[in-house]
């Protein structure tokens, strides 16, 4: 499940950009494939720092979410052309990132409704009965 869609990436930029970022191929047209690989490597992402903390894929998709996702699958489109990254972009990544090291951290909840089972690591755990042999019991011998 894609945390964000093609929609919302033109509703950040115009079409002509994408197109600009997609068309390797010269036929004037979106490559809707080179977008999806961009969401999807972004929603990798965002699920590497989610993971041990959250239920994946997160669902419902919180709107912060969603933003991040865009954000870093415009950074992911325009880092295929090296010359032109905006530095609103990088900016904008960049943040995205500081945010999501912070859910990782568990400094910022997501309120997604399903957070992921908590392990307790290498804890061990010992049932016992009472002691036989205790400091009354033993006076007097």
């Amino acid at each position: 499940m894609a945390y964000s869609t093609q929609d919302d990436v033109l509703e950040q930029l115009d079409e002509i950009s994408i197109r600009q970022l997609t068309d390797d191929a010269g036929e004037g047209e979106v490559d809707a494939d080179m977008v999806s690989r961009a969401i999807e490597d972004a929603d990798a992402a965002i699920d590497a720092y989610c993971q041990g903390r959250y239920t994946l894929p997160l669902s419902p998709v919180p709107g912060m979410v969603r933003r991040i996702s865009v954000d870093i699958a415009i950074y992911n489109l325009f880092s295929r052309k090296d010359d032109v990254m905006p530095e609103t972009r990088k900016e904008r990544y960049e943040n995205s990132i500081r945010f999501l090291k912070k859910v990782n951290d568990g400094k910022i909840d997501l309120g997604a409704n399903t957070p992921a089972a908590k392990t307790t690591g290498n804890a061990v755990n010992i049932d016992y009965n009472d002691r036989i042999f205790t400091r009354d019991k033993m006076s007097g011998f």
